[in-house]
């Protein structure tokens, strides 16, 4: 009985220690974007300024950049969804030759590296000869994105009992009645979980991104390409924040849908 506070206490604060080996560097960015200093670092920071917010704001560079992510987070984001809600319905309600098969399949592209989805994307468009744009980009995060919403979706569909199903159907309801009153309410917070999710991941892609954008920059590929600018790196900080708050918002409302559900 005496070793259950102890052991207590060692989980907590194994649990801090991660927390902190997680979270601390991100700290350092956010530290850093308000540093009075140009091109070093030195800790503490000898003063805190706003100015490097006002100069990132002056960047039509880092705005190109940061709404093309917006922009290609949206159009992964809207694919996964309708991808991901078909996959896993016909996982669901089907039963072929293969269905494991194909499950499996759909999960390969997020546990695989994404150097090597990269470079399978990029081997693919140079055989078809297709040129780099907007679309090639969501196309790469698109294979990631699927695997978020179908996972989401596919969970809530195990959870959504067929008798609904069956007396929709009895009561004179046909599929698409039956997907707008019945199926739908039943997933609508697994689907906006996987799409922020989604979203999440789309917004601060840089791997396979740069295996398909091109001459295009997303704000990820823009901040590593502002790395080697000593003196843009407050800048650099400030946008790195930046993508921080935004995957995070998604992320939390997220993992709020799914715990209350």
């Amino acid at each position: 009985m005496r070793s259950e506070p102890r052991s207590g206490l060692g989980l907590s604060l194994a649990t801090l220690g991660v927390l902190l080996f997680l979270h601390l560097p991100l700290a350092v960015i956010a530290l850093y974007a308000f540093t009075t200093e140009e091109s070093s670092f030195t800790f503490p920071p000898p003063g805190l300024t706003l100015r490097w917010f006002g100069a990132a704001w002056q960047r039509d560079d880092l705005w190109r950049a940061l709404i093309l992510s917006l922009e290609v987070a949206a159009a992964a984001t809207g694919a996964a969804l309708v991808l991901g809600t078909l996959a896993a319905a016909a996982v669901w309600r089907s039963r072929f030759f293969g269905r494991e098969a194909v499950s499996f399949l759909l999960l390969l592209p997020i546990a695989l590296p994404g150097i090597v989805t990269g470079i399978a994307l990029r081997s693919a468009l140079g055989l078809g000869e297709i040129p780099f744009s907007f679309w090639t980009i969501v196309v790469g995060h698109a294979t990631f994105c699927v695997v978020v919403v179908y996972n989401n979706v596919l969970a809530r569909f195990r959870r959504t009992g067929t008798s609904l199903l069956e007396a929709s159907m009895d009561l004179g309801a046909d599929s698409f009645q039956t997907f707008r009153w019945v199926v739908l309410p039943n997933v609508a917070t697994a689907l906006l979980a996987g799409g922020m999710l989604a979203f999440a991941l789309s917004f601060d892609e840089i791997i396979v991104t740069t295996f398909t954008a091109g001459q295009q920059e997303t704000l990820p590929i823009w901040i590593f390409s502002q790395l080697a600018r000593p003196r843009a790196r407050p800048v650099t900080n400030v946008a790195a924040l930046l993508v921080v708050v935004v995957t995070a918002v998604p992320i939390l409302l997220a993992h709020r849908w799914t715990r209350e559900d």
